[in-house]
């Protein structure tokens, strides 16, 4: 089930979609899992976590700090369109959001957790204030 499938299945309230991801894991989604669980990095994260009307890939509360994972469907107009609101929205709420694409987690895991880590130590930006960017790493 893509993002747009799971945004659009009005049946299912937020929290009941972040059960059924957690459990559907994409396997990009697993090993970075594997890499940021148990607080490997110093700080908590949760995956699949509702925020309002959105779902985060990982969230990082205490750095206010998500990190979404982008496959093949990030690509298309619609998605692209869905994933810039989405992001503006959370970082109107004072998240920092990083993506990186599938790819990049399958195929360079030490540097996309080299990344998180520096975002993890960075200042937290204001709060209601996001970065302001759109990262979209890897290829």
């Amino acid at each position: 089930m893509t993002t747009v499938e799971i945004s659009m299945d009005k049946g299912k309230n937020t929290t009941e979609k972040a059960r059924l991801l957690r459990r559907t894991q994409t396997p990009a989604e697993s090993i970075l899992w594997r890499a940021l669980r148990y607080q490997k990095l110093g700080v908590k994260f949760r995956r699949q976590e509702p925020i309002d009307h959105y779902i985060a890939d990982f969230c990082c509360v205490e750095k206010r700090l998500i990190i979404e994972l982008d496959g093949g469907i990030h690509n298309e107009a619609e998605q692209i369109e869905y994933d810039q609101d989405r992001d503006t929205y959370l970082q109107g709420q004072g998240f920092q959001v990083i993506r990186f694409k599938n790819a990049e987690v399958e195929n360079n895991l030490g540097s996309v957790v080299a990344t998180i880590a520096l975002a993890i130590t960075s200042p937290l930006p204001p709060a209601g204030e996001g970065n302001g960017d759109r990262e979209v790493r890897g290829g």
